[in-house]
């Protein structure tokens, strides 16, 4: 199975999305594939969000639209069926990894601390969300697992910036960072699609 990092490369960046009106999901991910980040997590926070991820997967062909924020079974089915290609969590429990190693898409459980880092390793799991990432130790701590957990892969999110990703960018278990700067609430808002390709592209910009 594809991974979601190998989903996500070569672009840097993960947008994460919150969509409050399913209408403005197809514009947006257009926006953001012609940025160059066609990996857009849109995530379960909304009651838009599943209808987002149908209208993208259907009218968005070159974008790879996946579900975040996601915490049940029943979100890992509901995001699935809507035409969802991976699958991130904020966390995990038994229960959620077995229902997203079911799915057949390829996921990511999120993770704060070692204990649960080596947890997931022990589970054969290597690709991990690592949030939210400012809070729990930022660049500092992933650099510090780098040595005795060299196996582990981070997509970090949570805090992060244009000015603080090329660190994050930099470790050498850190293959893309999730992010929301290329969406700001004032060009959501105002539906300023060509700033957010702007700032979609500006992002994409940090691979090189």
């Amino acid at each position: 199975m594809t991974s979601v990092l190998d989903l996500a490369h070569p672009a840097p960046v993960v947008p994460v999305v919150v969509i409050d009106d399913a209408a403005d999901a197809v514009p947006l991910a257009r926006a953001l594939v012609a940025g160059g980040l066609p990996a857009i997590e849109v995530t379960l926070r909304t009651p838009a969000a599943l209808d987002a991820i149908r209208a993208i997967a259907d009218a968005v062909p070159d974008a790879v639209v996946g579900a975040g924020t996601v915490v049940t079974a029943a979100g890992v089915a509901d995001a699935v069926a809507a035409g969802s290609r991976f699958l991130v969590s904020p966390g995990w429990t038994e229960g959620l990894l077995d229902a997203m190693r079911g799915s057949g898409v390829p996921f990511l459980p999120g993770v704060s601390t070692t204990s649960e880092v080596v947890a997931l390793l022990e589970q054969g799991v290597t690709e991990m969300k690592f949030f939210p990432a400012e809070a729990a130790g930022g660049v500092p701590y992933l650099k510090s697992l780098a040595g005795p957990l060299p196996q582990a892969r981070f997509c970090p999110t949570g805090g992060i910036s244009l000015a603080s990703a090329p660190g994050y960018l930099s470790l050498p278990n850190v293959s893309v960072v999730g992010g929301t700067w290329m969406l700001p609430p004032d060009a959501l808002a105002a539906r300023d699609w060509a700033r957010v390709e702007a700032l979609a592209r500006e992002a994409a910009a940090l691979r090189g």
